[in-house]
């Protein structure tokens, strides 16, 4: 038999819903200006420095990754 000696439960913090709500603004924002950036032809991706190559890398993460 196992004797505890101390608790070793921790309670995990719950998120606050403004938090929650935050991150999923932060989400959609982010995957709002993926697409725009998807869409935009060679000459307007050279107006902002990046080649079609950059665009499509950072245009094709996931909604949640930074």
């Amino acid at each position: 038999m196992i004797a505890l000696t101390h608790s070793t439960f921790r309670p995990v913090a719950q998120p606050s819903s403004s938090g929650l709500v935050a991150t999923v603004e932060r989400w959609l924002d982010r995957r709002s200006q993926r697409r725009a950036l998807l869409a935009l032809d060679n000459a307007l991706l050279k107006d902002v420095g990046l080649t079609p190559a950059q665009a499509w890398a950072e245009g094709s993460k996931p909604f949640w990754r930074s």
